[in-house]
């Protein structure tokens, strides 16, 4: 099976998990916006929670397994199986020491923490005191989801993708659950929620171990808690925390400065940035993940032209997908938005600044995705310089940017400069790649991108025209839904269209994906 099939497949089957596990994550989204609204209490457990899900999108979806698998992989072609399983059972158990004493280090310090991700909550004795006691429940959950990265890693390298990527699931239904029959049964509702985390994290890493006995890392056997291995994970890993974070690093300095902002501010960019993880997270951490392994086996085997020509390949698909979304997004913000949020606390008026918040935040759509796939490429290199380079910069660039841009737009501005911020990243990365292997056949990559342009705005423009037609204002839950559907069918349909027309490489792959995924689910 070439690299290209290989990451097809394994598009495949992560980006139907990942669809399942993203509706479900809108669902529990939903709850929380009916539950809470955006108000004092809705503020401090979204920035409580933004701790651990900084945690699980650096460890589970990041730092961990593109650490492990090139490291995992070398020892699996050149030592054999026996090898790279002795390295990933020491892995397991020194990991599961340092996790340790990182989540009691974690409770001891979050009152510290806390007044460093949220100065602005110090005027409020009452936010401050509410949001230090969720993150001090919530924190163990980097134990968990820390080793569920560390799974995620083997199990990809080893060819699994399904579990990891369902993983997040878990979560989702432990909030929900917590929700309707937990957390109204407590004296503050709130700490039911924060429980609810923790256990979603623990029934997460339960969920891998089945997987892992079958491809043979049995836990009851013995082995030595340090393997040579772990030197050169431990090399790639702390570098791969930075260099990877820079959109999530970014995102937490939003949180930072629009807790200086009135309040819901924090919670307007959660709800903006979680429509955003929905493309991002189905199409680009999904080949992201599974081009990782086939770019480590490529660089192992020293097949550097194959490289280039998977790299290419993971770009363009990306975009294919990514653009388009982009101009979807930005079309139906707020129909989106109205449609999956307007119950409850949610009223217009948080609609409509949610909404702001996602315009700017799409128009870096693009740059989010490619990002991802630019640093999994230097990781496969065990290039851990270059990324940690660009973060650096892109990081700074987004603070300096939004703190400029704070005072005329707002919580807007913030979600504008962490857009503006990931495209500097990734030129700087691109810029880089370049330097470093050539051309990369940039003239086919240029006439495909060109025409997913023009595709995308020729779809944005028919969308745009149908939703002024079929979702007028005022339109209550069942007509928007209605209107909503039809104008994103009416979209996909008319961008597949003029896809075909202009013979996309990428409309046939895609379709495959999609198909097979479907076969998955």
């Amino acid at each position: 099976m070439s690299e290209n099939a290989r990451i097809t497949k394994a598009v495949s089957v992560v980006g139907a998990a990942t669809f399942a596990s993203r509706i479900l994550g809108y669902i529990r989204d939903m709850v929380l916006a009916w539950f809470f609204g955006a108000n004092l209490i809705s503020d401090a457990f979204f920035v409580a929670f933004r701790i651990p899900n900084l945690l699980r999108r650096l460890f589970a979806e990041g730092s961990l397994s593109i650490a492990l698998v090139p490291v995992f992989t070398e020892y699996l072609i050149k030592d054999g199986e026996h090898e790279a399983l002795k390295f990933a059972k020491s892995a397991l158990r020194f990991l599961s020491i340092l996790l340790f004493i990182t989540a009691v280090c974690g409770i001891i310090f979050s009152p510290l923490i806390v007044r460093i991700i949220a100065p602005g909550f110090s005027g409020s004795p009452f936010k401050i005191s509410l949001t230090i006691t969720l993150t001090r429940i919530m924190f163990p959950y980097i134990f968990f989801i820390g080793l569920v990265g560390l799974c995620m890693g083997i199990l990809n390298a080893l060819g699994h993708f399904a579990a990891p990527a369902l993983a997040p699931m878990v979560l989702n239904i432990a909030i929900i659950v917590s929700v309707f029959f937990i957390a109204p049964h407590m004296v503050n509702p709130v700490i039911g929620l924060a429980i609810s985390v923790l256990a979603g994290g623990f029934l997460q890493l339960l969920l891998q171990i089945p997987f892992l006995i079958k491809k043979g890392v049995y836990f009851r056997q013995k082995a030595e808690i340090y393997h040579p291995g772990l030197k050169k994970v431990g090399k790639l890993v702390a570098p791969a925390i930075f260099g990877t974070a820079a959109y999530q690093i970014n995102i937490l300095v939003g949180t930072m400065l629009s807790s200086l902002l009135p309040e819901g501010s924090v919670s307007y960019l959660y709800y903006a940035d979680r429509l955003v993880q929905f493309p991002l997270g189905i199409f680009a951490v999904s080949t992201a993940t599974a081009v990782l392994p086939s770019l480590s086996r490529l660089i192992a085997d020293r097949k550097f032209n194959a490289f280039k020509d998977t790299f290419i390949y993971a770009m363009r698909l990306v975009l294919f997908i990514t653009i388009p979304a982009m101009i979807g997004l930005i079309i139906l913000r707020e129909p989106i938005i109205g449609l999956l949020f307007k119950r409850g606390a949610f009223d217009a008026e948080t609609v409509r600044l949610t909404a702001q918040a996602l315009f700017y935040y799409s128009i870096g759509l693009w740059a989010f995705a490619s990002e991802r796939i630019l640093v999994f490429t230097f990781y496969a290199l065990q290039d851990t310089r270059t990324p940690v380079k660009c973060a650096a910069i892109s990081i700074f660039t987004n603070l300096a940017v939004g703190i400029t841009l704070i005072t005329p737009l707002g919580h807007g501005g913030l979600a504008l400069a962490t857009s503006l911020a990931s495209m500097l990243n990734v030129g700087l990365l691109a810029r880089a790649l370049i330097k470093r292997f050539g051309s990369l056949n940039r003239r086919n990559f240029t006439q495909s991108t060109c025409k997913i342009i023009l595709c995308s705005a020729i779809m944005g423009l028919i969308v745009w025209t149908v939703s002024l037609l079929i979702i007028p204002a005022g339109k209550e839950t069942i007509g928007l839904f209605f209107g909503l559907i039809g104008s994103i069918i009416i979209g996909v349909v008319s961008y597949i269209f003029f896809s075909f027309l202009s013979a996309s490489p990428e409309l046939e792959t895609v379709l495959t994906i999609a198909r097979k995924g479907i076969i998955k689910k």
